[in-house]
């Protein structure tokens, strides 16, 4: 379910992905193996009984989400954010997210990226060995 060793303290990140989509399998594994990725727990919605009472599987299936140590629960961009601020490689595109008016472009550009998300998944399957 989950890359993180158990350990006394909590994860600032929640991960939540669709395990089932081999495209969403692939950036996850990218993110499991970044610096810093100890932060992170990692939650595979497609096999997971435990999502949290303000997260439906389906919701979780059709869209990227993140949960804040608070319990805050982050979607779409403001989720990728969210990690990439936690991964040293990634702090770049975090930064470059709070530039005003970036966030809601980039929420624009996954939401664009949502219908042909099953397409480029067969693609992704295809292609893994």
């Amino acid at each position: 379910m989950t890359n993180r060793a158990a350990t006394d303290q909590a994860p600032d990140l929640t991960v939540y992905f669709d395990g089932s989509c081999p495209l969403c399998t692939l950036e996850i594994n990218h993110y499991k193996w970044q610096s810093g990725a100890q932060k992170l727990c990692f939650v595979d919605a497609s096999s997971s009984a435990d999502l949290g009472n303000d997260l439906p599987r389906e919701t979780a299936l059709g869209r990227f989400h993140v949960r804040e140590a608070n319990g805050t629960l982050l979607s779409g961009a403001r989720g990728f954010v969210a990690i990439w601020a936690l991964l040293p490689r990634w702090r770049w595109a975090a930064r470059l997210a709070d530039l005003p008016a970036v966030t809601p472009l980039l929420e624009l550009a996954y939401r664009g990226f949502l219908p042909v998300r099953p397409w480029l998944a067969r693609i992704a399957a295809r292609r893994q060995p």
